[in-house]
């Protein structure tokens, strides 16, 4: 960054979301007057200078998703006493938080999240107490959380430790900040059991503790049940080879949106008690070694749109009641539910981070598992459905054509089953359809072209023997792959196009999938 002029009485200089690169230039620790320093989300690299930190009535330093690099200097630190929130996230910071950090009595916000810190954390941080926000997400912090004295933290909102090394159990004192309302431990070295004390944490609304070695899950569920705001429970990748809670006492939850039990290979059946979340929207259930048959209840969980029961081992047919599940069947979105409930800062009054917006798919997913039987025709009331999969089970007979109706559709997966017959060419008016895959199956004749299942490779159609067409490189001899009209086409065309124009002028966005969920999860 070249060197920029700033008159000595700027208060407020935000430079966000720029393309500016390059040292952070000198003259900013003369700015007497600044109050707001901002300059995120630009290339900015090299280190920190001291002459900065002369700026003595800095309230918000926000440098983040730079190339800042060096250390957090405790000796310059500690001159910004009026300091209110700290952002320097997103950069190649390294080194220690230092003791000094408790000189900084203002301080609400620190962010220090995706850098290369590491070291205890400082039992200096103790003495912010107006602190509202720490994020240190993404670092290799370690130790025990037990230096830091929570009990003076009254005021803490959200605490984020996600992805670091953090070894021991969670200090009885965290349960004293009684306005904690998002707690995420996840993916860290914790072991133990959850005290009864959490449910004194009235206002917590997202808790994550995956990816941790905690025990006895059922105890786990049953302190839970007494937080009854929360609204985001995340436990996965814990509680490793115990058996799925089915005490029918587990009634609590009455607000939970969102639960995440994956990857603890639970045995087991799906439990009753979940049959009692009706505020539920997101169940995922996958990877573990559930057995039995999709449950009849499943379709009374009216609000639920995203149901992932993928790898397990869970037998018996298709059931009805699945394409009887409301928010599957309606055009309706689940407009409560913020589609940013796995950020912590959306549970802030006030949040000085800029965020993106993510988005979750109308899902089913079944894949590997032991379900068998045909795909039932039913399906075809699963209007809204935008992923769909199937893949990695014993399902038998045709592809239904009832399929094709399912128009909103974006990932269809029917892979490594044994299904028969031919591929509909109706499918090919699946104009969103951006993921499709019906290899090692036992299909049979020729790939319908000159739509949409012609934009995808010949992986997509794989372990088949008996199918044809230019897609696979085999010719069908005299019979032709069914091809699509030039009226369908070009009604294609134009719904692309409209759909392309109306995104640009609407200022539309591309996106990005739900399964981010492995980093929000952890």
């Amino acid at each position: 960054m070249r060197a920029i002029i700033v008159s000595k009485d700027v208060a407020v200089l935000d430079l966000s979301f720029n393309q500016f690169s390059g040292s952070i230039p000198a003259g900013m620790g003369n700015c007497s007057a600044l109050r707001v320093l901002k300059a995120g989300h630009n290339h900015l690299s090299g280190l920190l200078p001291d002459e900065l930190f002369n700026a003595t009535s800095l309230e918000y330093l926000s440098f983040p998703n730079n190339g800042l690099q060096g250390l957090l200097d405790g000796a310059q630190i500690m001159k910004l006493r009026n300091l209110v929130n700290l952002d320097l996230g997103g950069n190649r910071l390294n080194g220690k938080i230092p003791e000094s950090i408790g000189q900084l009595k203002r301080l609400e916000g620190l962010h220090l999240n995706n850098n290369n810190m590491f070291g205890d954390l400082p039992s200096a941080l103790s003495n912010c107490t107006n602190i509202i926000t720490i994020d240190l997400e993404g670092n290799n912090f370690s130790g025990g959380l037990h230096k830091v004295n929570f009990f003076n933290l009254l005021n803490l909102k959200a605490l984020d430790l996600l992805y670091n090394n953090f070894t021991g159990t969670i200090p009885e004192s965290i349960y004293s900040c009684s306005n904690l309302m998002a707690l995420r431990l996840s993916s860290n070295n914790l072991h133990g059991q959850l005290s009864p004390r959490i449910r004194n944490l009235k206002s917590l609304v997202f808790l994550s503790l995956g990816a941790n070695n905690f025990t006895n899950i059922t105890n786990t569920l049953q302190i839970l049940k007494n937080c009854r705001n929360l609204t985001s429970l995340l436990i996965g990748s814990s509680y490793k080879g115990e058996a799925m809670p089915e005490d029918d006492t587990i009634d609590g939850f009455r607000n939970l949106r969102v639960l995440s039990i994956t990857d603890c290979s639970l045995s087991g059946k799906i439990p009753l008690w979940l049959s009692k979340l009706k505020n539920l929207e997101m169940l995922f259930l996958n990877r573990n070694q559930l057995s039995g048959p999709i449950p009849a209840w499943i379709k009374n969980l009216t609000s639920l749109f995203l149901l992932d029961l993928a790898s397990n081992n869970l037998t018996g047919e298709l059931p009805t009641a699945l394409m009887e599940m409301p928010m599957l069947r309606t055009e309706k979105t689940a407009s409560h539910l913020d589609p940013r409930v796995f950020e912590l800062p959306i549970y802030l009054a006030h949040s000085f981070q800029y965020r993106i917006d993510t988005t979750f798919k109308k899902t089913l997913d079944l894949g590997h598992n032991n379900l068998t039987g045909v795909i039932p025709q039913e399906i075809v009331q699963l209007k809204s459905l935008e992923k769909l999969n199937l893949s990695f089970n014993s399902l038998s007979g045709e592809i239904p054509q009832q399929l094709s109706k399912l128009t909103n559709l974006q990932v269809l997966d029917l892979s490594s089953n044994h299904l028969t017959g031919a591929i509909p060419s109706a499918l090919n008016n699946l104009h969103f359809l951006s993921e499709f895959n019906v290899s090692h199956n036992d299909l049979e004749g020729p790939i319908p072209n000159g739509g949409q299942l012609s934009t995808f490779p010949s992986s997509s159609f794989d372990g088949n023997p008996k199918l044809c067409g230019i897609m696979i490189s085999k010719l069908c001899g005299l019979a032709e792959a069914p091809h699509v009209s030039v009226t369908s086409t070009e009604q294609t065309v134009k719904r692309v196009t409209f759909v392309i124009a109306f995104g640009a002028f609407f200022g539309i966005g591309v996106l990005y999938d739900q399964m981010v969920l492995s980093r929000y999860f952890g």
